[in-house]
């Protein structure tokens, strides 16, 4: 497709856009008084206007019925969880009961790591990718100086090469050939979250079980945002945030993935607690563990259904729509924004715009990660403060999520105009 940066061609895209009746389905914060060009999806989704009534119901449930809520709710409390396991299988590419949701993300990938990292004297590496969410690697430090090792021992980085903004797949392989059996887990994000970078999941897991290791994936900018098949890829566990590109809220609860190949694994390594123990048999109190065989399994304390509330609402819009859409109009979107970067770029003197993201789009997904050489925190608060809601990362990085929802193509023409604004008015 040959593009235009002009409104007219942006609003003869969102014409043909099959899924422009879900914009009218979230509601927007107003800057100026004005609907704001919201490019912060990767980090807080906007709130589905039908959220509010599958909160309520669960109010009015506690109201009407108080504990015994739990079982005679529309929607019984005690198994709320269970109505995740088909829409979710859709959104990450797994069967039923591989998934389920409980706590959130960090506190679960601690809880992953009880089963699928325990090191050993001569297995005991961990690789992931250079400049990883701080809170991963906040968890893989804490978690190795757990069992006994040093960070620095442990810890495996991969790099990007020198003046590279992305790491290379062949890079992330050949480092799992160089620590070999010595490597007991490859845990890395999906989706890199500063450059926007989609890893090949399915050829990674393949090489880290070359060696015996487990892989797992910090899904939490991957989830609803790409194309996953966890269970066929083979991967060993996955877990991810739902309030991103899955507009379940602000630090709503998390959902996991555990392969079917571990569900009846009694030699594998738990953190237990009554809400994974055989649901048949939970109130009957038995003093010995019985885990549910699947994903809930791995659930320790009763769900917070207060919180479970939004996120069905989300999900269920998934269901409604399928991935395959969204990616189709991501796809779109996406390209049409760098269009418009290249564009204004062009028709400003002085002013480069690069691009850290992967140009191929089976690299990326619906994240721009743009360096503005020449610009500085400046712009970004010129942008926010005429509606245009942004992130900002040091030094002079703005991530753009241009999620495929609630965005318009009229919004990236319209964010060109008021970048250009902005760089002319500095």
């Amino acid at each position: 497709m040959t593009f235009e940066n002009t409104r007219a061609f942006a609003q003869q895209l969102d014409a043909s856009d099959e899924l422009r009746k879900y914009r009218d389905e979230f509601i927007f914060p107003q800057v100026n008084g004005k609907q704001v060009i919201y490019f912060t999806g990767n980090s807080l989704g906007l709130q589905p206007k039908r959220t509010k009534a599958y909160v309520d119901e669960i109010m009015n449930d506690w109201a009407t019925l108080a504990v015994e809520g739990h079982f005679y709710a529309d929607k019984p409390w005690w198994d709320y969880q269970e109505r995740f396991a088909g829409p979710l299988s859709g959104i990450v590419g797994a069967k039923p009961s591989e998934v389920t949701v409980m706590n959130t993300l960090t506190v679960n990938l601690h809880l992953l790591m009880v089963s699928f990292y325990r090191p050993s004297a001569k297995k005991y590496k961990i690789i992931c990718e250079e400049k990883a969410f701080p809170s991963d690697q906040y968890m893989l430090q804490s978690q190795v100086h757990f069992h006994g090792f040093e960070a620095k021992d442990a810890i495996v980085e991969v790099k990007r090469r020198e003046g590279e903004h992305n790491i290379r797949l062949e890079d992330i392989l050949a480092k799992i050939d160089e620590v070999g059996d010595e490597l007991a887990l490859v845990l890395m994000g999906g989706v890199n979250y500063y450059t926007g970078q989609v890893f090949d999941m399915k050829t990674i897991t393949e090489a880290g079980h070359k060696y015996g290791a487990y892989v797992g994936f910090d899904l939490a900018h991957a989830a609803g945002n790409i194309k996953l098949e966890l269970h066929d890829w083979g991967v060993d566990f996955a877990a991810w945030c739902s309030y991103k590109y899955m507009n379940s809220g602000p630090g709503n609860v998390s959902g996991i993935f555990v392969h079917e190949a571990h569900h009846n694994d009694t030699d594998l390594s738990r953190f237990a607690g009554w809400w994974g123990h055989n649901k048949e048999r939970r109130f009957l109190m038995e003093p010995k563990f019985d885990p549910v065989r699947g994903a809930e399994g791995w659930q320790v304390s009763n769900l917070p259904v207060i919180s479970l509330a939004p996120y069905l609402a989300s999900v269920e819009m998934f269901a409604e729509v399928g991935m395959d859409k969204l990616i189709k109009k991501r796809d779109l979107i996406t390209a049409y924004l760098e269009f418009i970067l290249h564009e204004i770029d062009k028709e400003i003197d002085g002013t480069e715009f690069e691009i850290i993201t992967p140009s191929n789009k089976e690299e990326r997904a619906c994240q721009l990660s743009v360096f503005l050489h020449g610009q500085g925190r400046a712009l970004f608060d010129y942008l926010m403060k005429n509606g245009v809601i942004t992130d900002w990362r040091e030094p002079n990085v703005i991530r753009l999520a241009p999620a495929p929802f609630y965005c318009s193509f009229e919004d990236m023409y319209e964010f060109g105009q008021i970048l250009k604004k902005g760089i002319l008015k500095e």
